[in-house]
């Protein structure tokens, strides 16, 4: 069984560990058995590899080829000029390769982090490198997962993901053990890996793989086993040093049997023949592609891009196609407030007055994201999209809490689908604010808000206005509050979370990258194809492209599904027409799962229906379980 089918008790035993944790005697053998907590590397050059590599191009080496033959014939000055300009050459392919090997160095310095974990009853700190198996780590919001966990709590709990499943909304995890064996990466509730980040809550997990075992060193394992290749100028240079070497060579034999044949002497039509051997080698053009590649790497330093390798910037000139992954590249990686309903109205900004400030007082409210001293909001991602949309709109969330002061709160859980914070009221008695998926939310509101009072709730009208907004791929979230004479006892959920009057709908989206869309019209217009692969879902996929001008006509989106049950000489035919290849409805064919389904089935121009919360619509896990990069990578293996 794997980890995730496990009940802790069982993970427990098999580690030879408890919540007490390891004795630090125990830990110390473990890490002499499985080495330490950190990915492994190719093995870093030397200086003097660095210096050596800049030798081994074959047109430097038919260069070097005609230094010896100048030298040997006593025409130093040529010799001297050949010298001069290879060492000038390898001087500046070495300071630039030294100066981005060292950069990436002090880069990976800046990230050594450290873990909160317990052991033989205490709780330490230790570097993130010594965790072992069986280690009992400590999760709180802000800190980076330091190995793949198996969860043994989770309060509140959610973690986000996107470096391994590409979508930016947190996982809510739990503790349970999940019966089905093959499930991906993003569905694996109880699991936290390697890389990831807690965004929201506290838990435990014990440690089940580190280092390179972990799912993240699964991925440095492939993107070690990738070869290295000659870039196209490299390969040109190469072929046209092999045909000069051999058109060279026949000149000089041609010319030497025929001043054989004229009676000359053999000494000097050698010497001769050699001499115009020298003269046909371009001495000066590895320089001049080196020096302008130098000159590529030092602007596109300025625009702050390090380049290792010199190559690589011609590379940039050769392609034809940019792949690229949505959440962080294309995307901001950081929700905002998209769309908005309230008061009968479908706007892409709000409103002021009467419902409209009723919604962003309880979006400001009902929130536990704060302001930094800088400026950013910190916070789950969803509920700081809310703080940012409300201060926006001129609702700032210190001023409200001074004037409705929070006075009990029942947290976000996966079950319930909602939150809820009780504020004092000015004007008497307590008003409860609660936000949740939408249809959650319909069962439990009995009224709706409007700038004509409260009437009785439609709930297939606004869950049409929900299903609409979905279909646009945001994630739709809804509002709504009651007044209270006095706190209800207990206070519970099934207390406080009923008879609600529905203030709104938020839509929330991660929004694209300004800069993408200017990026994706200059490859347009340079004869660029650009292409999304990620994990996250087509229909949200289709929204980002569809807004960064991706989708030309005739261009398609492949979801992770239909490109696994696709034949090579298929995939080969639709190839250059897909934009967008994304993972596709989750595997394991839920709630959520199934009215996705049926949505993406609906016949165009009816309204599709959806599930209002979105919360669950993450990508299919790593490159290994995400569909679309796991079959990408085998068609590419099985083309000739």
């Amino acid at each position: 069984m794997r980890w995730h089918q496990q009940p802790a008790g069982a993970v427990l035993a098999g580690l030879g560990t408890s919540p007490a944790g390891l004795d630090p005697a125990e830990a110390g053998r473990r890490l002499a058995a499985h080495g330490p907590n950190v990915l492994e590397e190719a093995k870093r050059r030397t200086a003097l590899g660095l210096l050596a590599g800049q030798f081994t191009d074959f047109m430097i080496l038919v260069l070097l080829g005609a230094a010896v033959v100048s030298g040997l014939i006593g025409d130093v000055e040529d010799t001297v000029a050949i010298v001069a300009i290879v060492l000038l050459n390898a001087a500046v392919g070495f300071v630039q390769e030294y100066r981005a090997e060292r950069a990436m160095e002090a880069l990976k310095a800046l990230a050594a982090p450290t873990a909160t974990v317990v052991r033989d009853g205490r709780t330490a700190v230790v570097p993130a490198a010594e965790i072992v198996p069986g280690d009992i780590v400590l999760l709180e919001a802000g800190r980076v997962v330091p190995a793949d966990l198996r969860l043994l709590e989770a309060a509140n709990l959610r973690v986000e993901e996107a470096a391994l499943t590409g979508e930016s909304v947190p996982v809510d995890k739990t503790i349970a053990p999940l019966h089905e064996e093959t499930l991906t990466i993003g569905d694996r509730k109880n699991m936290a890996y390697k890389g990831t980040v807690v965004t929201y809550g506290r838990g435990s997990g014990i440690v089940v793989a580190t280092g390179m075992a972990t799912e993240l060193g699964r991925i440095a394992t492939l993107l070690g086993e990738a070869g290295e290749v000659k870039t196209p100028l490299q390969r040109r240079l190469a072929r046209f040093g092999r045909r000069l070497a051999v058109a060279v060579l026949a000149i000089c034999a041609i010319v030497f049997a025929g001043g054989l044949a004229r009676g000359e002497a053999p000494l000097l039509i050698f010497l001769t023949a050699v001499s115009l051997a020298v003269a046909a080698i371009p001495e000066a053009l590895p320089a001049v592609v080196t020096i302008s590649l130098a000159l590529g790497a030092r602007k596109m330093a300025a625009k702050k891009a390090l380049v290792r390798k010199l190559p690589a910037v011609e590379t940039l000139g050769s392609v034809t196609y940019i792949c690229s992954d949505k959440t962080g590249t294309l995307t901001l990686n950081r929700m905002r407030v998209d769309e908005w309903y309230c008061d009968g109205a479908l706007t892409r900004a709000p409103g002021r007055g009467g419902p409209w400030d009723e919604l962003l007082r309880a979006m400001a409210l009902s929130n536990d994201a704060t302001a930094d001293a800088t400026g950013g909001v910190l916070g789950d991602p969803t509920e700081a999209a809310l703080f940012t949309a409300a201060a926006e709109a001129g609702v700032e969330k210190a001023k409200e809490e001074a004037r409705l002061p929070r006075v009990a709160e029942i947290p976000f859980d996966a079950d319930r689908k909602c939150m809820t914070t009780v504020h004092h009221d000015p004007a008497g008695g307590f008003v409860a604010f609660t936000k949740g998926a939408v249809e959650v939310m319909l069962e439990r509101s009995t009224r709706v808000l409007t700038s004509s009072g409260a009437v009785a709730i439609e709930r297939a009208a606004l869950l049409e206005v929900s299903e609409r907004m979905a279909a646009d791929g945001l994630r739709v979230l809804a509002l709504g509050a009651r007044h209270w004479p006095g706190l209800p006892e207990p206070l519970a959920p099934e207390a406080l979370e009923r008879e609600l009057t529905l203030l709104g709908l938020v839509g929330i989206l991660d929004p694209p990258r300004e800069e993408a869309r200017e990026a994706i019209a200059t490859c347009r217009s340079a004869g660029i194809v650009p292409v999304m692969i990620t994990g996250d879902h087509p229909l949200t996929a289709r929204t980002i492209a569809a807004r960064l001008d991706m989708l030309p006509d005739g261009a398609a989106v492949l979801a992770g599904q239909e490109l696994a049950a696709l034949p090579m000489d298929e995939f080969e035919r639709r190839v250059e027409t897909v934009r967008v290849y994304a993972a596709g409805p989750r595997g394991d064919r839920g709630h959520d799962g199934r009215r996705r389904e049926r949505r993406a089935r609906a016949p165009a121009g009816r309204h599709r229906r959806g599930h209002g919360d979105h919360r669950h619509r993450r990508g299919q896990g790593s490159e290994r379980d995400d569909p679309p990069r796991r079959q990408l990578r085998h068609h590419r293996a099985r083309r000739p």
